[in-house]
């Protein structure tokens, strides 16, 4: 069985943070050698991730330099972007020559919420899948979920053949009635689908929390970090397999493969400590976005740099006027400014997390010029 830690390719370090196809490809290079190193080999990409680069990257960081068996590889079918049935084969094809692969040991649909799976429903394209994996071009077939509890059970239903559901899940959404973390992985032990982890650390948010909620961590663990308490939390629960980190520099990958070589099961009192810390968060956080971009990959005509802005003004309400959040927002460059949305809906139709992105602009635009 591998190792639960998996990498999540949608954050690669950039070596320019206002282009997300400037990926640093060398440390890309020594963030694979140092995580496969260590006994891990599971590696998450996906067609839209760094507006379509993050599979060409691992082609040339990861699957160029190692043998196939020596990693495992997950890519996912967007269904945001299927308009006709021959849209499944043209980008199946485009994956497999992106990533430099025969297969992929693990296949998804990509984002299914209740929009996407109508399209595809539309298009059969669970029935393609499956005639890719009778071909050994999949070796396991499922889907990752952005919805409520109550269509992931009417998909799993409607498609036993699926093996797996991605789920977000972390100790912010557990009970959070949005995200619906655990009703959708109670779903899926239901059914008995096992369950990728994404968003553990919900977009870096549980990586800094407040300073109070961060002492009470500390009290207990000074060594750990913030963010192993997330990952953690994640890869205890019984039904799940992997756990997807993405990690954005070598610092990172040293630390989360650190504490999941062995990983230590959470206990009772962690548990406690966790219920607090939720209870402080969601007091100082105002927008729950997780960073994923998917609005980006929407297009909005106006190229607002969305999750940049909504981090700057979550950072601005946890660690109040020092935190320099004022004075970062208004040094960015090359980017669209919050008072330029021109309200069309295509970020908030691409949201995974469902937010209501105009309103949350008007108001990041009022806070960050007052």
């Amino acid at each position: 069985m591998e190792k639960k830690l998996g990498f999540g390719c949608m954050r690669l370090p950039l070596l320019d943070k206002n282009n997300a196809k400037s990926v640093d490809v060398e440390q890309v290079k020594e963030m694979v050698d140092l995580f496969i190193e260590r006994g891990f080999t599971y590696f998450d990409t996906a067609y839209m991730y760094h507006e379509g680069t993050s599979e060409n990257f691992m082609k040339e960081a990861l699957v160029d330099r190692y043998p196939r068996n020596a990693f495992t590889l997950a890519d996912k079918m967007p269904s945001m972007y299927l308009k006709e049935k021959e849209d499944l084969e043209r980008i199946f094809e485009e994956q497999r020559a992106k990533c430099g692969v025969e297969y992929f040991d693990y296949y998804l649909m990509h984002c299914l919420t209740k929009a996407n799976y109508e399209i595809v429903q539309k298009l059969d394209a669970f029935a393609y899948c499956v005639e890719k994996k009778k071909e050994g071009k999949i070796k396991h077939l499922g889907f990752s979920f952005h919805d409520n509890a109550e269509l992931l059970e009417k998909i799993i239903q409607e498609h036993p053949e699926v093996e797996f559901v991605q789920l977000q899940l972390n100790y912010l959404d557990w009970e959070d009635e949005t995200v619906q973390a655990r009703k959708c992985y109670e779903v899926c032990q239901k059914y008995g689908k096992k369950v990728i982890v994404m968003e553990p650390v919900k977009g870096g948010t549980l990586a800094a929390v407040p300073k109070e909620a961060e002492e009470l961590m500390k009290s207990y663990n000074e060594k750990d970090s913030i963010a192993s308490w997330a990952i953690r939390f994640a890869a205890s629960k019984e039904d799940v397999i992997m756990v997807l980190s993405g990690m954005s520099n070598l610092e990172q990958v040293k630390d989360n493969t650190e504490y999941m070589q062995n990983l230590k099961p959470m206990n009772q009192e962690e548990q406690e400590i966790l219920e607090k810390v939720v209870d402080i968060i969601d007091g100082k956080t105002s927008i729950p976005c997780t960073g994923c971009d998917y609005c980006i990959e929407s297009g909005c005509p106006k190229k607002i740099a969305i999750p940049t802005y909504f981090a700057l003004y979550n950072k601005l309400k946890r660690l109040g006027e020092e935190s320099g959040a004022k004075e970062e927002y208004r040094k960015l460059e090359g980017v669209g400014r919050p008072e330029d949305c021109i309200k069309c809906g295509k970020c908030e139709r691409m949201c995974p997390q469902h937010l209501r992105i105009r309103s949350y602009l008007e108001m990041v635009a009022k806070e960050m010029n007052s």
